[in-house]
């Protein structure tokens, strides 16, 4: 030691020295950076959260301001709007890569027995809250009964709809499940067509046809014939039930699919960056977004006025199943506080408000559970994508309503056998909705034909449709939010282990090959002594040189 002083004291230069103290002050120096850096980036949620929230006010305000204003020209409308409809194709953009990488990625790191656990986990979760949520609607359109017959009179007949058969319906939900095209699949979906076909009646052709006067030639005959077709819009249905298999099988490969999971694992983060420059973007397009619909709503306080009491009872209902029925879902199973956990979720809940689409607030979604909240990203990588396709409380909800409300109006008095019905067919309808083109309007003819009730009058709830769109939509967030953190939550336990499991075999692993690492280092320590004698007296370096052959 004393050695070691002397020659750190009287040999070492003084710039040496200088160098030194110059490296050891640096990390000294950067603490305070990174305090300032965490304390910037915080600011920075807060700002992008308070951003947001501004651009919803900002919108409703200017939207009502202009709606007073003398009547404004489409083109006017067109240009305030613009913003937003760019924020929707945006967000939209990123739907497919984000399912398929976040989708993959997740379940590549469960076996399959984890990955089953985690699916009947969150579908139960899923059916549960989704049937309380239709039957906390039957229950206050019940009681608050806010269908009159007077309404019919002042809003008039709605349009004719045609009927949709349950069957057909259910039909086109499971061959959308399986499609044919991968990659039709990305823009088109299959639907069931019924036509109204002309069959000619059968007569005899060879008595004196040519006499036959149009009097008495028998009216044409109509039938029903259909056809598949396909409609545009993405088939999300189908393209989560391909990767979810695809990712499975990826997860058995094990080592073997490393390379693939990396790359959906590059993706994946591609994606979310991208998220991240689109979110504060978001405020402007959102207040743009607001601000259009309700200036280009016409007789918005007609409407208001005649559909009000509607309105009321699908909000108290959303708010109710939103506030109230799922914090204390979660809190019954987690015992964590809920409303703190919302707070992680805000930024995603006002996006949904703004935006009226779940699938595209799925990025923002990613980034609050993860990042907020904590949440464990193969749970979120599975959970959400098939939560925000399936799991729909708010329009389940809204849909039991609607069709009560229908029925109300119309004077018709549902048995309960029919009010079941309509709970059930709600319940069956929002899972299915995501795999149907016009879903709002289709689901809702279900319901209506399952009970009988006139389709027509669908038309007349139209008016008021976006903004209890935005509502619903904010709820169903809200509720593939807390369906993640109940999984993550029963599924820790088994995440844990297999995290330990995992660390255990790669121990494995580096015992197997630690031997083979040893003789190549002592083979190569042997070849540096062989080379430095070699030196010494004068030998040739080629003659230094030794083969090395790694077996494996």
């Amino acid at each position: 030691r004393h050695c070691h002083t002397d020659h750190i004291s009287g040999n070492m230069p003084k710039h040496v020295e200088v160098r030194m103290h110059e490296s050891h002050l640096e990390p000294i120096e950067a603490k305070p950076n990174s305090k300032w850096g965490t304390i910037c980036q915080k600011m920075r949620k807060n700002l992008l959260l308070t951003l947001t929230v501004m651009g919803v006010i900002l919108g409703a305000v200017s939207g009502m301001l202009l709606r007073v204003a003398s009547p404004i020209d489409d083109n006017i409308v067109m240009v305030i709007a613009f913003p937003g409809d760019i924020l929707m194709r945006m967000l939209k953009m990123l739907i497919l890569p984000l399912i398929i990488s976040s989708l993959i990625t997740g379940l590549s790191g469960l076996d399959a027995k984890s990955s089953g656990r985690l699916g009947s986990r969150a579908m139960i979760y899923y059916m549960t809250t989704t049937i309380i949520a239709a039957v906390l609607g039957v229950i206050l359109v019940l009681l608050i009964h806010p269908g009159n017959p007077k309404l019919k009179e002042n809003l008039g007949e709605g349009a004719e709809n045609d009927e949709v058969s349950s069957l057909d319906a259910f039909f086109d939900l499971i061959r959308n499940l399986f499609p044919e095209n991968l990659v039709q699949a990305c823009f088109q979906q299959i639907q069931t067509v019924v036509k109204k076909v002309e069959v000619q009646p059968d007569f005899d052709d060879t008595n004196s046809t040519d006499h036959l006067s149009n009097a008495t030639r028998p009216p044409p005959i109509f039938k029903d014939k259909k056809s598949l077709q396909f409609k545009s819009g993405m088939n999300v249905l189908g393209l989560i039930g391909f990767f979810i298999a695809f990712g499975i099988c990826m997860g058995k490969m094990g080592e073997k699919a490393r390379l693939m999971i990396d790359f959906f694992s590059i993706l994946n983060e591609i994606v979310m960056k991208l998220v991240i420059m689109i979110m504060w973007y978001s405020p402007f397009g959102i207040a743009c977004l607001i601000c259009g619909k309700i200036i280009s709503i016409k007789d918005l306080e007609v409407v208001a006025r005649q559909l009000g009491m509607y309105m009321v009872t699908v909000i108290i209902g959303l708010i109710i199943h939103g506030a109230i029925f799922l914090p204390c879902i979660y809190f019954a199973i987690v015992r964590k506080n809920p409303f703190s956990f919302f707070m992680g979720i805000f930024q995603a809940w006002i996006t949904a408000l703004g935006t009226a689409s779940s699938a595209g607030t799925l990025p923002v979604t990613f980034r609050c559970l993860e990042e907020n909240l904590g949440i464990d990203k193969r749970v979120t990588r599975f959970v959400l994508p098939v939560g925000a396709t399936i799991n729909m409380d708010g329009t389940a909800l809204y849909e039991a309503v609607a069709a009560i409300f229908i029925a109300q109006m119309n004077g018709i008095d549902l048995d309960p056998g029919q009010i079941v019905t309509v709970s059930l067919t709600a319940t069956l309808a929002s899972v299915g909705a995501a795999s149907i083109p016009s879903a709002g309007l289709v689901t809702m003819l279900l319901i209506l034909t399952a009970v009988g009730l006139p389709t027509q009058d669908i038309s007349l709830l139209v008016a008021v449709d976006w903004l209890l769109d935005r509502f619903r939509t904010s709820v169903n967030v809200v509720g593939d939010s807390y369906g993640a953190g109940i999984v993550y939550h029963l599924s820790k336990a088994e995440l844990d282990a297999l995290d330990a499991q995992h660390a255990k075999s790669d121990d494995i692993e580096m015992t197997k090959t630690q031997p083979y690492y040893d003789d190549l280092k002592n083979h190569h320590e042997n070849n540096s002594n062989q080379c430095v004698y070699a030196a010494q007296n004068s030998v040739l370096l080629d003659d230094c040189k030794v083969q090395v052959t790694l077996m494996t």
